[in-house]
């Protein structure tokens, strides 16, 4: 099938690329021509494990396309997904780019014979895509959604830093759909794919995407709000306590006398919080979208009250053991929201690093993938080093940001050669199994003094 994504952030590319796997013919649209160029000469624009490769392999055999033209792309799809971007404004959803993009496929579709199915990839709060989009493809067109041209919303599952993986291992596809016609024609392009592939309501698949993103939240919050307890409690690990939590049966099942370990369990643990694209912003979309129908979401609430503290909280339980961080040298290393990703958005490494600036340290960073891109966000604020030995380099305390497992890997001695103080602050708790240089001093979160 010819399809057409406008957007090429993490999921607009990474799903045309994956589909152009898949032998459909794909051509991915975007105004920014640097990122369009990139693509077309088979590169990725940003980080992303596997990307480059099936990025490389589309533009060599031309089932990857790139263009900053949207009318001759969706004149020639079958298919054209919508993978713009909806940012957080002021705690509620922008669907700016949305209805933007929705109103330039729809000139395109205007004097267009053939039918066409248009989906919505981006994440939206329920009633978008039968409200704003619908009524812009209408507008612009001239046509009628149904008749005349299919609408889709088919939510995206992507984890940034296996997103790749994701979409080649799908566990569901959801396809919500305006009618019997545009579920059948837009379910071929996943065809190949041997998963679940519910056929629900538009609003339907526009709330499973926020149910999904708001229960990891929840969970993330809960396993930091269950930390924030044992770091009160003298004697108390949480880690401890939720491995034990673990071992229930309906979280980690024994199957042919094996326990199985569900994915699920890495949300249920303790953190500096979450961050990213995705949950910050569709826990306030949500909450935004709560308040607009006179519905009180308390839980969402507290979710998101619980993860604005956190970081705050873990620092000041570093102080508690370390002192003030007011004078002292201190390294960072990482950066990114997650390990797999060179994405800085809302991380809470990033927040980590900007309050211990306030409280007066003296901070050098460094990061395996976004040392460069994190210029940007500190700009002169923060001295950036070359490796991780350099960061920690002459530093009174060493913080660890982000759970990048290159950290397992250091060679712990030569840390403490480097330092001049002993500390290392774990903030992701990401060393609990690494026996560290016997004169570091390890300090993790959610244990109490």
């Amino acid at each position: 099938m010819k399809i057409a994504i406008v957007g090429t952030g993490y999921v607009g590319l990474v799903t045309g690329a994956g589909l152009a796997a898949l032998g459909h013919h794909v051509t991915c649209i975007d105004k920014d021509a640097t990122r369009v160029a990139k693509i077309a000469a088979g590169l990725a624009p940003f980080f992303e494990p596997g990307l480059d490769e099936i990025v490389a392999d589309g533009a060599a055999k031309g089932t990857l396309a790139s263009s900053t033209d949207v009318a001759g792309p969706v004149t020639a799809a079958d298919v054209v997904l919508i993978a713009v971007g909806t940012p957080d404004h002021e705690g509620r959803i922008d669907l700016s780019q949305i209805e933007s993009a929705a109103s330039e496929i729809g000139a395109a579709l205007r004097d267009k014979a053939a039918y066409t199915v248009v989906a919505v990839k981006s994440t939206v709060i329920p009633g978008t895509t039968d409200g704003v989009v619908l009524h812009a493809l209408e507008r612009a067109s001239g046509k009628k959604a149904g008749p005349d041209f299919g609408l889709c919303m088919n939510p995206e599952f992507l984890r940034e830093g296996s997103a790749v993986e994701d979409f080649t291992k799908p566990d569901r596809i959801v396809i919500g759909a305006i009618d019997p016609r545009a579920a059948e024609v837009f379910g071929r392009i996943y065809a190949k794919f041997d998963c679940p592939k519910p056929v629900i309501s538009l609003r339907n698949a526009e709330f499973c995407k926020y149910a999904s993103n708001a229960l990891l939240a929840t969970l993330i919050s809960f396993s930091n709000e269950m930390a924030a307890l044992c770091e009160a409690t003298p004697g108390a690990d949480v880690e401890v306590a939720l491995d034990c939590v673990h071992l229930d049966r309906r979280l980690s099942p024994v199957i042919d006398g094996q326990r199985v370990k569900p994915g699920i369990l890495s949300y249920i643990r303790p953190s500096s919080g979450y961050g990213g694209s995705c949950f910050p912003k569709d826990v306030a979309a949500l909450r935004a979208f709560a308040r607009d129908r006179g519905v009180d979401a308390e839980l969402l609430n507290a979710v998101s009250a619980v993860n604005d503290r956190r970081t705050a909280a873990v620092l000041d339980l570093a102080e508690a053991r370390i002192g003030a961080f007011k004078g002292k040298r201190v390294g960072v290393l990482g950066l990114t929201f997650k390990s797999g990703t060179d994405d800085l958005r809302h991380s809470p490494a990033v927040t980590l690093t900007e309050q211990i600036i306030d409280r007066g340290g003296h901070v050098t960073v460094y990061d395996p993938i976004a040392t460069e891109i994190a210029r940007n966000a500190f700009g002169d604020k923060v001295r950036y080093a070359a490796g991780a030995l350099d960061a920690v380099n002459g530093a009174d305390v060493t913080v660890i940001g982000t759970a990048w497992p290159e950290w397992s890997a250091l060679n712990w001695a030569a840390v403490k050669s480097a330092m001049r103080g002993n500390f290392v602050f774990d903030a992701r708790n990401s060393l609990r199994a690494l026996s560290l240089d016997p004169g570091l001093v390890r300090i993790q979160i959610g244990a109490g003094a």
